[in-house]
């Protein structure tokens, strides 16, 4: 998906950008982890809240994700370091995680416009004819049916905005 591999060399761009702090020594740790959380990923998670999002996006965005982190602290897969262990160190949330709250807040959003809306009126949508034969292509609302089940969320929970925004939050 060229939109996948737009937003992982976008992420890549902002991390040349940055590099400088990110991988210098002298930085701690607390400090670069805000500036990757910043800078570096919305960068790479700019427009994903719109994506029907297959594993092997989410597994792209990971290893970019990955590659940053283990980077930033100066360690090699060598280092025999696991990706938790990693992910503590900095107290960084998982990027499939946090593609899951922006989908999640869009859908927030969306569900406590007016049901006369545009953007409601889009989500209600049913284009006519027939899906082609094989096997469905991923949609938007089959992400998001997913995010409400792994969360334990329902649409009507969206109308408290801050309650939403605490459930969904990582």
């Amino acid at each position: 998906m060229p939109d996948v591999r737009s937003q992982v060399s976008a992420g890549w761009q902002k991390w040349r950008q940055t590099t400088g702090v990110l991988c210098d020594k002298k930085v701690p740790v607390h400090l670069k982890a805000k500036i990757y959380k910043t800078v570096v990923r919305p960068a790479a998670l700019y427009g994903t809240e719109c994506w029907p999002t297959a594993r092997k996006h989410e597994q792209s965005l990971h290893v970019m994700e990955m590659k940053m982190l283990r980077w930033m602290q100066g360690l090699t897969r060598l280092d025999h370091v696991t990706n938790y262990d990693i992910r503590q160190r900095l107290s960084i949330t998982a990027i499939e995680k946090k593609m899951r709250e922006v989908r999640l807040r869009w859908y927030g959003h969306v569900m406590r416009k007016e049901p006369k809306s545009v953007v409601r009126t889009a989500l209600n949508l049913e284009p006519g004819g027939r899906r082609p034969r094989g096997r469905p292509k991923k949609r938007w609302m089959d992400t998001i049916q997913n995010d409400l089940h792994a969360t334990n969320l329902t649409p009507e929970d969206a109308s408290n905005r801050a309650a939403w925004r605490r459930r969904i939050h990582c």
